[in-house]
């Protein structure tokens, strides 16, 4: 992923405010989401994951020596979707975030972290490095919309009858 343009959440946020409140609101409105990481082996893993945006960041907490963490340290890559919800309606739309997790060895980071959130002790933190942010959505109940954003870009807008 060498040349890669990222960005973190502050970024992202303040480039595209509108989408960025968006996409928080579908994080905030469940608990849990699914993070997609790579195996050794190169083949996929998902799971359950809460996630936090905090001072400009949005941060991946996780248990000591999970899989995922695990797989992180070995490639950082990650693809993360907000929970659809109940039903079909997808409030919102649908609204996934890739990029790069970076874990973080600062105690004093991981302290002001941890006095925000409470996580149970001790337990990995990874902030984000964003690649790409779309979100999918139906308009008018005759368009599918697609709302993609990259680092450094305009948000790019794609209807499909």
């Amino acid at each position: 992923m060498t040349g890669t343009t990222t960005a973190n959440w502050g970024t992202f946020a303040a480039a595209e405010p509108d989408l960025a409140a968006t996409v928080e609101r579908r994080f905030g409105a469940y608990r849990h989401h699914v993070l997609a990481t790579l195996r050794g082996d190169g083949s996929p893993r998902t799971t359950g994951l809460e996630v936090r945006f905090l001072g400009g960041e949005l941060w991946l907490g996780m248990m000591p020596d999970s899989r995922k963490a695990l797989d992180l340290r070995r490639d950082p890559r990650f693809a993360l979707q907000a929970n659809p919800g109940d039903g079909t309606g997808m409030g919102g739309g649908d609204v996934r975030i890739s990029g790069r997790a970076v874990e973080v060895e600062d105690p004093a980071v991981k302290a002001g972290y941890a006095k925000e959130v409470e996580p149970p002790e001790p337990f990995h933190l990874f902030r984000t490095e964003l690649t790409e942010i779309t979100r999918t959505f139906v308009e008018d109940d005759r368009y599918l919309v697609l709302q993609v954003w990259r680092p450094g870009r305009p948000v790019r807008v794609l209807r499909r009858a």
